[in-house]
């Protein structure tokens, strides 16, 4: 009878711990993103086959809040696992104490681009700002670079910017006014802010890719400043528009894990498997989004190659994202009092 009793208790004990693996096993993991045609794409790139591969669903949640990660985290409630954030704000998070550092023996480092990896972040893609312009606004021919914006004599017409005190607009408006590449940081806010002055009347702001792509292509602004992939889709779909690549500035976003997830060790896995040569190929060829891992460029597709920001990188600008993390709070005071003076 002892011996009976043993054998159920260690019966009932090894179901218990084969129930509980289980339940870890199958605890969802939630990604976060921005939502739209990017966050579809890292659907089918990332999350459906690492869901496949390691059994774990993958819950996708967004759009991509900072106060709500901030406020999940103060309050040791953490919802979130993965959430693809902005290169600048992943640095500031990861000074303010929020954010898992990577497991770098999970995630193989050596393979990815070292601009875009931190020790609490890693690049889930980078893309350029580029001089989009509508090709039926610019009679005096095609325009160059970004000293071609501020020149609205030779090319009239309405500037569409990005109306966001982010990396990019006063970078755009230094290099218009002749300060080399190497000598932007830190940003001379004030002849900044002066350049600006010289066409803001005829600026029109976007906050959005779609409403970035209304304004070109509908000739409503001569050029701007736009993200290449979505100058791409205007061509593939036939509108009047081209582009120039001369001074593009890099931007990246970034995926990090939340301090106090629930799931940190799959959230380094699905890390793992987004930016693996394969993951990163697949999402660059489904969304024009240059990929961050090196060994992906010969993955990618040949007639899309061409127009993303690993073939340009000798005109190529990185925003300085440490820049940003320090000082964007105080820049984004500023550049709200100056929009509207």
């Amino acid at each position: 009878m002892v011996f009976k009793k043993r054998a159920i208790a260690a019966l009932a004990a090894a179901t218990l711990a084969f129930t509980a693996g289980t339940a870890v096993a199958a605890e969802p993991l939630s990604f976060v993103s921005w939502g739209g045609t990017t966050q579809d794409a890292q659907k089918s790139s990332w999350a459906d086959p690492f869901s496949k591969s390691s059994g774990t669903a993958v819950v996708m949640d967004g759009p991509t809040d900072y106060g709500k990660l901030k406020a999940m985290v103060e309050s040791g409630n953490v919802q979130w696992d993965v959430v693809d954030v902005e290169a600048d704000f992943a640095l500031r998070a990861a000074s303010e104490g929020l954010l898992e550092p990577m497991d770098f023996k999970v995630i193989d480092r050596s393979k990815l681009d070292p601009r875009f990896v931190s020790d609490y972040g890693v690049g889930s893609f980078y893309f350029s700002f580029v001089l989009g312009y509508n090709e039926g606004k610019v009679a005096a021919g095609k325009p160059q670079d970004w000293t071609a914006l501020f020149d609205t004599k030779t090319y009239p017409g309405k500037r569409a910017l990005y109306k966001w005190p982010s990396p990019g607009v006063l970078e755009i408006a230094l290099l218009a006014d002749g300060v080399a590449a190497d000598k932007l940081y830190p940003l001379d806010l004030d002849r900044a802010f002066k350049k600006l002055d010289s066409i803001k009347k005829d600026i029109v702001w976007w906050g959005g890719g779609a409403q970035s792509q209304q304004l070109l292509a509908s000739g409503e602004v001569a050029m701007g400043q736009f993200w290449n992939g979505r100058v791409y889709a205007l061509q593939q779909d036939g509108a009047p528009v081209g582009v120039s690549w001369k001074q593009n500035l890099a931007m990246a976003d970034f995926l990090v894990v939340p301090k106090g997830s629930k799931n940190k060790e799959a959230a380094m896995r699905f890390v793992a498997n987004a930016t693996s040569a394969k993951g990163q190929a697949d999402f660059s060829n489904l969304t024009a989004y240059a990929p961050v891992n090196t060994e992906s460029v010969q993955r990618l597709d040949s007639v899309l190659a061409p127009n993303l920001s690993t073939a340009h990188v000798d005109d190529q600008i990185t925003l300085d994202f440490a820049y940003w993390a320090k000082n964007g709070p105080s820049i984004a005071t500023r550049w709200n009092e100056w929009l509207v003076k």
